[in-house]
């Protein structure tokens, strides 16, 4: 069992950074690769970025790609989104997910979830 709690959202302007943090609970966060997903209002949840276990690869959705960074700590059970160049349409709640298995985009293969930290964007 692994429970998370997702810290760091707020509201910014076009252009600024935000660092999402994820702290997990339980000694077996290192065996867990990492993701984040986003859903913005009316749309459905998409993948933003997966990391494997040891965080020695790392995977990124288009949209995103060039301007945010995953990376984690396994000594601080924490997983980060370093977001850059923040943008109008990264507005939405920000997910943070654990997957046994692997570092995929695809939902259904993260066993367990945060709450959600809302990043709101203004232009």
């Amino acid at each position: 069992q692994v429970q998370l709690v997702e810290s760091g959202g707020g509201l910014v302007q076009a252009g600024d950074s935000l660092r999402l943090s994820c702290a997990a609970s339980g000694r077996t966060f290192s065996s867990y690769a990492m993701g984040w997903f986003r859903q913005a209002p009316g749309k459905e949840r998409e993948f933003v970025a997966a990391i494997s276990w040891s965080g020695g690869s790392t995977y990124y959705a288009d949209s995103v790609k060039g301007r945010f960074t995953i990376s984690r700590d396994n000594a601080k059970n924490t997983v980060y989104l370093q977001m850059n160049s923040l943008k109008p349409e990264d507005t939405a709640v920000y997910y943070c997910a654990a997957n046994p298995t692997g570092w995929g985009p695809t939902e259904y293969e993260y066993d367990y979830w945060g709450q959600g930290t809302q990043v709101t964007v203004s232009s």
